[in-house]
Order: C-alpha cells, then sequence, then structure tokens
C-alpha cells in the first residue's frame, strides 16, 4: 500500500496542537476526542515526560496533511476501511462486481430473450 492516502499524517487543519492526535484519528477511523483522551491519559499514567517528548518526535517527524487528499467523505471512509483490513475491503469490492455482473447478465438474459432478431443472430453465430 504505497498510496499516499494509506499514510499517517499529522492533521493540522484539525489540530490543538501539532496535529498529532488528529492525524491519527483520521488515520484510524477514531473520534478526535478519545484519541485526545487516550494520549493524554498514556502520558500522565504511564509515560509521563517520555510521552511529550513522543508526541513532539511524531509532531517533526510526520508529514503535513495534503490538503486534497480526499474529494469527500465517503472516499475517507474508504480508504479508513483499506488500512483497517484490506483483505476484507477487498473482498467487498469482489462482491459489488459479482453483484453488478450477475444484474448485468439479467438484464441482457431479459433482453436477449425479448428480442427474437437478436436471438436468432446470436443462434447463428453458434
Amino acid at each position: 500500500m504505497n498510496s499516499p492516502r494509506t499514510s499517517l499524517y499529522r492533521d493540522s487543519h484539525k489540530a490543538k496542537l501539532l496535529g498529532v492526535c488528529s492525524g491519527i484519528a483520521e488515520y484510524t477511523g477514531i473520534s478526535r476526542f478519545w484519541i485526545r483522551v487516550g494520549a493524554i491519559a498514556l502520558t500522565v499514567f504511564a509515560l509521563g515526560p517520555f510521552g511529550i517528548l513522543a508526541y513532539i518526535v511524531a509532531g517533526a517527524v510526520l508529514k503535513k496533511k495534503p490538503p486534497h487528499l480526499y474529494r469527500d467523505v465517503a472516499e475517507q471512509k474508504y480508504w479508513q476501511r483499506v488500512r483497517q483490513s484490506p483483505k476484507r475491503t477487498a473482498r467487498e469490492i469482489r462482491a459489488r462486481f459479482r453483484d453488478i455482473d450477475r444484474r448485468l447478465a439479467d438484464v441482457e438474459t431479459y433482453y436477449v430473450s425479448n428480442n427474437p432478431r437478436l436471438t436468432a443472430e446470436i443462434e447463428r453465430l453458434r
């Protein structure tokens, strides 16, 4: 997955400080509020000053999110699903294509069965 849509960015548009938590929230699809609460709790109860240092390093290392990375919210949700489970997303896409193929075959069958001239032409070609 080398697409820029599957990379982790810091989101400075929705940022409170450096945009690290909002970038993680956008990447995972979890609410920014809960990511921020988790980061604060982790820093206060487990990591202490190392948590603050890790946040600053992440803010310096992560690239800024490109302004027009997604066309709309639906595309953003799609890429979040790809990042969470690529295999499941591929299965869903295959299922959609199978459904489209089935419906197209139904339309083709209906059209051919109701068009005797086309049916005769197809039989002649066999």
